[in-house]
């Protein structure tokens, strides 16, 4: 991504300015890219691991097992999708997350072009036509991105998050996700993608949040002003643990139930 050129109204000191933050934003973008790729092709070994795991007489995922923890391949799906978080989690703190978080929509054409090929499923007219829709969305999305205000330190981003409209956001989705993994999932999760994966998304969505906040604060600390220990670190990186945890577990039962190009798209 090759940033317009400054515009010519600025000051030496603003333009140098201008041109540090397209390009971060540059590599927030590529990151960002790249993170797509790993998670998209990540999907795609973690079902091969999960086959391969009920083909050997364990306990499927959707069934409540864990025998694919036993399962190498889908250990390197694993490790390829954290691959993936990593450079996501890296763009966070070089690029807004109005500008990162879209990009995240290239791991569906990433996952249903590989799912073509390695897991030899069909993909539909109307799956072609999302991922379509998408990609212009993503390309308008990261093309008008609005200019974020620079944050300085964590306790910025902790200010944010304390702010009134997202604790209730936060409330919001807390209270739906509980009814779904207690009223819906039960009932409905093994005939309806949307149940399972709306979990995974919805908790994804409240660790937006904390990964601006640790990805600023490992980028602050590179830059000798130490970060990493402070509560509000500790504890963005307490949640992004639990948000991960969650969605691994229901991915997975998604993954075993439906469709891979079926779970990336929805």
């Amino acid at each position: 991504m090759i940033p317009p050129p400054p515009p010519a109204h600025l000051s030496m000191r603003a333009e140098i300015e201008w041109l540090a933050g397209s390009a971060d934003n540059a590599r927030g973008v590529a990151l960002a890219l790249s993170s797509s790729l790993f998670i998209g092709a990540s999907f795609i070994i973690k079902k091969k691991g999960l086959l391969m795991s009920v083909e050997k007489g364990g306990s499927s995922a959707s069934a409540g097992g864990f025998s694919y923890l036993r399962q190498p391949v889908w250990w390197l799906g694993m490790l390829t999708m954290i691959g993936g978080e990593s450079a996501n989690f890296i763009a966070y703190a070089y690029a807004p997350a109005i500008l990162v978080t879209p990009l995240g929509a290239a791991t569906i054409a990433a996952s249903a072009v590989f799912a073509r090929f390695f897991l030899g499923e069909d993909m539909h007219i109307c799956g072609i036509a999302g991922i379509l829709l998408c990609t212009v969305g993503t390309v308008v999305l990261v093309r008008f991105a609005p200019e974020e205000a620079p944050v300085t330190s964590v306790e910025e981003v902790w200010s944010m998050a304390m702010q009134p409209v997202f604790r209730a956001y936060v409330c919001f989705v807390l209270s739906f996700t509980l009814a779904l993994v207690y009223g819906a999932a039960p009932k409905y999760g093994k005939t309806h993608v949307v149940v399972y994966v709306a979990i995974c998304s919805m908790i994804g969505s409240l660790s937006v949040m904390a990964l601006r906040g640790i990805g600023i604060a490992a980028k602050l600390t590179m830059r000798g002003s130490d970060q990493l220990r402070k509560r509000e670190t500790l504890f963005f990186i307490l949640w992004v643990g639990c948000c991960i945890a969650t969605q691994m577990n229901y991915l997975n039962k998604a993954l075993d139930t439906f469709n891979t190009t079926m779970v990336s798209s929805v």
